[in-house]
């Protein structure tokens, strides 16, 4: 008589174990999607609305997400590696310890974004607006940064600035 509330709790415990489905890693592009640890690499998304959207730990590796709006999304610890987010709008994004290493960021907005822990190794970064961003520890290394504008609000970066804002 104990067998059937045994399986039942040994189902249960497997349940729990298995931590989150990923079943919201096919949800198409919208505002606020769960993308949290999906592999999206190489992604065709360009334009995509994905304001506020949850993308912690997720993966857009060579994605293009040209034009796309990421205002206040969530993506601590994504990886943009090599992605295009060329005039994207990441205003008040959280993107602690992500890696933008040689991402195009050219004429993105960045603006209020937290790039705490950030790497921005050889990212284009030319002309995008970094007003309010928080860059505390950020890799910067090779970063091309001319004609942005800098944390200050104020400050454009000169021509030809790599690593740091001239």
């Amino acid at each position: 008589m104990h067998a059937p509330s045994s399986l039942l709790t040994l189902l249960a415990g497997l349940v729990l174990l298995a931590g989150p489905a990923l079943a919201g890693c096919t949800d198409p592009p919208a505002p606020g999607v769960v993308w949290r640890r999906c592999l999206l690499d190489e992604a065709d998304l360009p334009g995509a609305d994905l304001t506020r959207a949850l993308l912690r730990d997720a993966s857009f590796q060579r994605a293009v997400l040209t034009g796309a709006k990421l205002i206040e999304a969530d993506g601590i610890e994504a990886r943009f590696v090599s992605a295009d987010l060329s005039g994207a709008d990441l205003s008040r994004a959280n993107l602690r310890q992500t890696d933008f290493t040689r991402a195009n960021l050219r004429h993105a907005v960045l603006a209020g974004a937290d790039l705490r822990r950030a790497t921005l190794f050889r990212a284009d970064l030319t002309e995008a607006d970094l007003s309010g961003a928080n860059l505390a520890g950020a890799n910067l290394a090779g970063a091309m940064l001319g004609g942005a504008r800098w944390t200050d609000g104020q400050r454009v970066c000169a021509a030809g600035s790599v690593g740091n804002c001239q």
